[in-house]
């Protein structure tokens, strides 16, 4: 009996290092997209997967992703990624967190500056400050130790200026008082979203696996649903702030909603669900785009003599590019992820200039 074929993948990254840690014994993948625009910048994530395997594959999806994130924002910077595998079910001490942040350190370090970690789902600038004892190649430590901190405030507003241009380019207006918009996922990003978007009177309903986070739902007046039910609940907008695959066909086909922007990375889970969107006539902003803040962040602040009021116009810049982005969609007939990809791409081949 002949084998089953092995599908054929593309390979596109320049490099992949898969190592295991010598203190932690954890599986650690630094994988390297791109370094066309320069030194490649993505974050550090710690994370449950069913096998390595599977960390391996988020790694080059996250990666890939990093590397449009960083040319649609018009940054000098490649795309990359690192991804500790935790085993289900593992929960990290605090000196095995320690163990693993040093290995990481070392891993990044044998790349010889190909790549600069920064914090992601499940570490912190507390976390990359331990990484700093074995790399030079680390951003976001905290301001105490000469850093710039975690990067989600400046995360979170992207995100805001991008729910202002899909209201205007589906409402013609940015006026968020009185929209009804669902927020899945209540983490570091989510939550500061939901706080200035019930600020600027937005009629709010939220979700996330953790149930504690109800307690923020109570003070900003939301409506608490389920997460496997917050994709169907009637809105104006639905806002996927948690992890990335959430857009399937079958979520697409039970959204109720005539826009969808977020913060979580890799939304779609199969690239065809931009079509399905589109088909729809669902208004998605592309997620490479829309969370761009922190990147954006963390390169110009560590600039010298790095300005915060030019860093928060940067970040809130990035609407302007999710305007862009959705009129040439329009004009030209193409999704908003094509046409998100031609503006990444184009800063690629160097035939679109840098700068949000």
């Amino acid at each position: 009996m002949s084998a089953e074929p092995i599908p054929v993948i593309d390979f596109t990254h320049e490099r992949v290092l898969v190592t295991t840690g010598s203190r932690s014994g954890l599986v650690i993948i630094v994988a390297v997209h791109s370094t066309v625009l320069g030194q490649a910048l993505g974050g550090a994530r710690v994370w449950q997967y069913p096998s390595w395997t599977d960390a391996l594959a988020d790694a080059l999806r996250l990666s890939a992703a990093m590397t449009l994130k960083n040319a649609a924002a018009g940054l000098p910077r490649g795309g990359g990624k690192s991804v500790i595998h935790l085993p289900l079910g593992t929960v990290l001490s605090e000196a095995q967190k320690r163990d693993a942040m040093l290995d990481l350190g070392d891993a990044v370090e044998s790349l010889n500056g190909a790549y600069m970690t920064a914090e992601d789902v499940g570490t912190s600038a507390e976390l990359m400050a331990i990484v700093a004892e074995r790399t030079t190649h680390v951003c976001g430590l905290p301001p105490e130790q000469g850093g710039v901190g975690e990067p989600a405030d400046a995360t979170a507003a992207g995100v805001h200026a991008s729910v202002l241009a899909t209201l205007e380019a589906i409402f013609g207006t940015r006026e968020v008082e009185g929209r009804h918009i669902v927020i899945s996922g209540l983490g570091q990003v989510g939550g500061r979203l939901a706080r200035s978007l019930a600020a600027a009177g937005a009629r709010l309903t939220v979700s996330d696996v953790d149930l504690t986070r109800m307690t923020l739902a109570t003070d900003l007046g939301a409506t608490w649903v389920d997460v496997p039910n917050a994709h169907s609940v009637a809105a104006d907008l639905f806002v996927p702030c948690g992890l990335g695959g959430v857009l399937t066909e079958r979520v697409i086909d039970e959204l109720r909603v005539p826009g969808v922007v977020g913060a979580a990375n890799n939304q779609l889970a199969e690239r065809a669900g931009a079509d399905q969107l589109a088909a729809r006539g669902i208004l998605w902003a592309p997620d490479f785009v829309v969370n761009a803040g922190g990147v954006i962040y963390l390169d110009q602040a560590a600039l010298p003599g790095a300005s915060q009021v030019a860093i928060e116009e940067r970040v809130a810049a990035i609407g302007d590019t999710i305007a862009e982005i959705f009129r040439d969609a329009a004009a030209t007939g193409i999704t908003t992820l094509e046409a998100a990809e031609r503006l990444a791409n184009g800063r690629l081949r160097g035939t679109v200039g840098v700068g949000i």
